[in-house]
C-alpha cells in the first residue's frame, strides 16, 4: 500500500492546473490524458456520481484505488486532515478500512481542493476508460441543450418582434379606423345640419304631435341620406380613376403624326362635349329614398285627402304624374303604396318654365311612349294659338324640352311598406313620376300616392 500512496503522490505533483475553471491532467499513462472543455467543478461532480453509480458494476476498482479515491473526496469536502483531525470521531480498533482511508487522506497534506478534484478525476479516468466516454456524452448533451436554448431564445425574440409588429399594425389600423370614424362623423354632422329642417318638416307632417316618432324618423332619414351620399361619392371616385386610366393609356398610343393630331382634335372635341354634359349632370343631385312601415295608416290618410290621390293603374298601363316645380319650393317629396301587388316606379325631370302649378295625371299603354305636349299648354300662349288656328305652324317643328332621369324605373315592393323619397329642385321644370304596370298582363293595381314640396 505504501507503493500506491507514493505513486499517487507523484501523480499529484504532476498535476498542472492551467486554468481554474478548466480540467487539464497530464500523466504518464495512455488514458491519463483527459482534456475537456467543461468547468472543473462540473467534471468532478460527474466523476463522483459516476464512481458511486458504476463502482462494482460497469467498473471494478482495486482496494487501493477505492481508498485513494475516498481520500481525494474527503480532501475536497473537508480540506487537509490535520485541520479537522480534532473534529473527526475516533476509529475502532478493528476498523482497518477507516485507518487506511485516513492514512491516505493524511498523506495528501496541504493539497488544495481543486488539486484534489483533479486527482480524483485523473485517477478515475485511468482506471475506468468508460468515464471519458461518459463525460463526452454529457458534454454533447450539454452542447445540444445550449443549442436548443439558443434556438428557443431566437424563436422567442422572433415571436416578440412579430408580436410588436402585429401590435404596431393593429395600433395603426385602430388609428386609421378612428380617423375614418372621425371623418365619417364630421360628414354625417354636416349632412344632418343641411337636411335637418327639411326632414323635421317631413316628420312633423307624418307624425303630428308625436316628438318621439318624429325623432326616430329624422334619424332614419339622415342615416339613409348619408349612405346614399357615400355611395354616390364612391361612384364618383371610381369614375375619376377610370378617366385617369384612360388618359394614361391614350398618352402611350403611338401612330402617324397626322392621324395622331386628328385623333387628338377629335378627343378634345369629345372631351369638351363630355365635360359640358358632366357640368349639366353635376347640377342635378341624387334623390333620397326610404321606406315607412305603417302602410295601412298611410292608405287611410291618402284616401281621406281631397284630390285624386288614389288611382287605378290598369294592366299593361303606365301612369305619369306631372308635378311642376313651385316658385316658393326647393325640394319635392313623394310617398306611394299599392294594394296586394308591386309596381314599377321612376322619376324624370323635364326642364322648362311650367305653365301651371297643378298636378296632372296621364295614362299611357307603355312606359316607352313619349309624353306629348298637352293641348292646354300649347294654347296657353296667345301667339301660338293664332298660329295654330291659321294653320301656319307645324306641331312637329316644336322642340321638346330636355328630359333628365332622376330615379330609374324599377319594380318596388310597395304593397308591404310605404316608399318615400325627396329630391332637391335642379331648376325650373316638371317632375314626371312614372308608375309602370306595363309588365302585368292581367292584374290592375290600386295606387295611393302623395306629392308635396318644402321651402
Amino acid at each position: 500500500m505504501a507503493d500506491v500512496y507514493s505513486e499517487s503522490s507523484k501523480r499529484i505533483e504532476n498535476i498542472d492546473l492551467t486554468e481554474k475553471n478548466q480540467t487539464h491532467i497530464n500523466g504518464n499513462h495512455e488514458n491519463s490524458d483527459l482534456e475537456l472543455s467543461l468547468p472543473l467543478d462540473e467534471v468532478y461532480r460527474l466523476a463522483l456520481n459516476f464512481y458511486k453509480e458504476k463502482s462494482g458494476k460497469a467498473c471494478h476498482f482495486s482496494y487501493e484505488d477505492n481508498v485513494q479515491l475516498v481520500a481525494f473526496s474527503q480532501q475536497v469536502v473537508h480540506g487537509p486532515m490535520v485541520d479537522v483531525l480534532k473534529k473527526l470521531p475516533p476509529l475502532g480498533t478493528l476498523d482497518v478500512v477507516g485507518k487506511d482511508r485516513r492514512e491516505a487522506w493524511l498523506k495528501l497534506g496541504q493539497l488544495s481542493r481543486d488539486q484534489a478534484r483533479t486527482g480524483f478525476v485523473e485517477l478515475l479516468s485511468r482506471r475506468c476508460p468508460l468515464f471519458s466516454t461518459f463525460v463526452e456524452a454529457h458534454r454533447r448533451e450539454r452542447d445540444e441543450q445550449k443549442k436548443k436554448e439558443k434556438l428557443e431564445l431566437i424563436r422567442k425574440q422572433i415571436q416578440e418582434i412579430d408580436q410588436r409588429k402585429k401590435e404596431e399594425e393593429e395600433r395603426q389600423a385602430m388609428e386609421q379606423m378612428q380617423q375614418q370614424e372621425a371623418i365619417k362623423r364630421q360628414i354625417q354632422q354636416a349632412l344632418n345640419k343641411q337636411t335637418y329642417e327639411q326632414f323635421r318638416k317631413y316628420a312633423e307632417q307624418q307624425y303630428p304631435g308625436d316628438p318621439e316618432k318624429q325623432g326616430s324618423l329624422i334619424r332614419q332619414l339622415q342615416d339613409q341620406h348619408y349612405i346614399q351620399y357615400m355611395q354616390q361619392l364612391e361612384l364618383s371616385q371610381r369614375a375619376d380613376q377610370i378617366n385617369e386610366k384612360k388618359e394614361e393609356e391614350s398618352n402611350h398610343v403611338d401612330g402617324n403624326s397626322t392621324n395622331h393630331q386628328e385623333e387628338k382634335d377629335r378627343g378634345v372635341d369629345t372631351s369638351e362635349s363630355l365635360h359640358e354634359d358632366d357640368d349639366d349632370e353635376c347640377q342635378i343631385s341624387a334623390a333620397s329614398m326610404w321606406t315607412l312601415p305603417d302602410i295601412e295608416a298611410f292608405k287611410q290618410r291618402v284616401s281621406q285627402t281631397e284630390g285624386d290621390c288614389v288611382v287605378r293603374v290598369g294592366h299593361g298601363e303606365t301612369i305619369t304624374v306631372r308635378v311642376p316645380t313651385h316658385p316658393q319650393g326647393s325640394r319635392i317629396f313623394w310617398e306611394f303604396a299599392t294594394d296586394h301587388y308591386d309596381i314599377g316606379f321612376g322619376i324624370y325631370f323635364e326642364f322648362g318654365t311650367p305653365t301651371t302649378e297643378e298636378v296632372s295625371v296621364l295614362v299611357s299603354e307603355s312606359d316607352d311612349e313619349e309624353v306629348d305636349l298637352d293641348e292646354d299648354e300649347l294654347y296657353a300662349d296667345e301667339t301660338l294659338r293664332c298660329d295654330l288656328e291659321s294653320g301656319g305652324l307645324d306641331l312637329s317643328s316644336i322642340t321638346k324640352p330636355p328630359l333628365m332621369e332622376i330615379v330609374p324605373v324599377y319594380r318596388r315592393d310597395c304593397q308591404t311598406e310605404v316608399y318615400a323619397g325627396s329630391h332637391l329642385y335642379p331648376g325650373r321644370g316638371v317632375y314626371l313620376l312614372k308608375f309602370d304596370n306595363s309588365y302585368s298582363l292581367w292584374r290592375s293595381k290600386t295606387l295611393y300616392y302623395r306629392v308635396y314640396y318644402t321651402h
